[in-house]
């Protein structure tokens, strides 16, 4: 079978080729993708080429499929594993592998199967290793958007706090304690706040801040001060972009107090320490933003490390238990990811977005693979509906939405874009 699939052969040489997949072996199974959501990962590997770390092989003679936040149905399933997957099921990924120590992984090291393409081979360590998921709920994006949110899920329990006399960890967050999230309006933040709102345990307050007035202004029409409580959770937002001393303004809204756990999501050394300045005792940071700068630091207070048992967490990812939860989550309703999606465009687009995925605003680029479509930002549809009546029709839709995609524009859209 043929496919249609974005290859990386080098740096920044993207290219969207046709070419013939192998028939499948016993153990492996064909399936045919939806959706891809770009990463900044992906923008990485572009970046970095055979540098990279999950790079296996010299791409000028072994290009791989890119991307790896992706969403489909099975088509035809090998011998081996036919007692457990069927034909016309849906499925997503957890690409972090982890086989045997190494780093390999769907969208980077493998020839035959990655998110941005029409059809894929699955090779059997995926299955071997429980990381072909099934998908339950109805529409394909959500299932693209389970590997971001796995993310910030383990992030959530990766957190750690020990108790007065005891070296053991208590994982998590402090059930009922208080949480601040900085610089958490973008599509990664945003998702933090529906899971602290949605999660089985939450914090009793979350503090969200950011310099951006409109993009607080719309995280907080998306999740609300009202949602919130009647989640059990007070919610606040603040801009700390004019605001003289901002860790005071914090202490205030959390009753005088310093916080329990604080989240960094943006690689700003400024945030950083202001996160480090914000914890209590025994409190927890997680730095969660991904830095392109190998050298990247900051100044963290050391006399509080060992007087105030202050904790340091890097995340990066998640790991197959996250995943499962997040699309449990997703499936029966408590989290609704739908916010994270800013842009949505083709097959065709992804070379060009891939490449320059730090320079366009907004938040995730939402891939449907068999489409040739530009890369357009949902506030632009109106605009383009002018001359097109496909998104004339998508900003219909959209706008009686909340301006959020949902499954009705990308019924739309699989119904009457053009095909790749």
């Amino acid at each position: 079978m043929k496919t249609k699939a974005v290859r990386i052969h080098g740096v920044d040489d993207l290219r969207l080729e046709e070419f013939e997949l192998p028939k499948i072996k016993d153990d492996e199974i064909l399936g045919r993708i939806v959706s891809d959501s770009i990463c900044m990962s992906s923008h990485k590997l572009a970046m970095q080429g055979d540098k990279h770390k999950r790079v296996r092989a010299p791409l000028a003679t072994t290009p791989v499929i890119i991307g790896h936040e992706f969403c489909g149905e099975l088509v035809e399933i090998g011998e081996k594993w036919k007692k457990q997957f069927k034909a016309g099921q849906k499925f997503a990924i957890q690409p972090a592998l982890n086989n045997k120590g190494t780093l390999w992984a769907p969208g980077y090291s493998y020839q035959y199967i990655g998110g941005d393409a029409t059809y894929i081979v699955i090779p059997s360590e995926v299955m071997e290793l429980g990381c072909l998921l099934e998908y339950k709920a109805e529409a394909y994006f959500m299932g693209s958007l389970a590997e971001p949110v796995s993310c910030i899920v383990g992030a959530y329990h990766a957190q750690y706090h020990t108790k007065g006399g005891s070296y053991v960890h208590q994982m998590g967050i402090v059930e009922g304690g208080s949480l601040a999230l900085l610089a958490s309006v973008g599509p990664m933040g945003i998702g933090a706040i529906d899971y602290a709102m949605h999660a089985p345990r939450k914090p009793g307050r979350v503090v969200v801040t950011d310099i951006d007035e409109a993009r607080l202004r719309r995280a907080a029409s998306i999740f609300t001060v009202e949602e919130a409580r009647r989640n059990g959770v007070e919610l606040h937002y603040v801009n700390t972009k004019d605001l003289a001393d901002p860790v005071a303004r914090l202490k205030e809204l959390n009753g005088g107090k310093l916080f329990d756990d604080v989240f960094v999501f943006a690689p700003v050394r400024p945030v950083v320490e202001m996160g480090d300045r914000l914890l209590g005792p025994d409190g927890c940071l997680n730095f969660f933003a991904g830095p392109t700068d190998t050298a990247f630091g900051a100044t963290l207070n050391f006399y509080d490390v060992h007087y105030e048992s202050h904790h340091l967490v890097g995340t990066s990812g998640g790991n197959t238990d996250d995943i499962k939860e997040s699309l449990e989550m997703m499936a029966d309703g408590r989290l609704n990811p739908v916010a994270m999606i800013t842009h949505v465009g083709g097959l065709d687009a992804v070379p060009a977005t891939t490449i320059a995925l730090d320079k366009i605003p907004g938040g995730k680029k939402l891939i449907y693979t068999h489409k040739r479509l530009d890369l357009v930002a949902l506030s632009d549809f109106e605009a383009r509906g002018a001359t097109d009546p496909l998104y004339a029709e998508l900003a219909r839709i959209v706008k009686g939405n909340n301006m959020l995609w949902c499954k009705e524009a990308e019924d739309y859209l699989l119904a009457n874009a053009p095909e790749i």
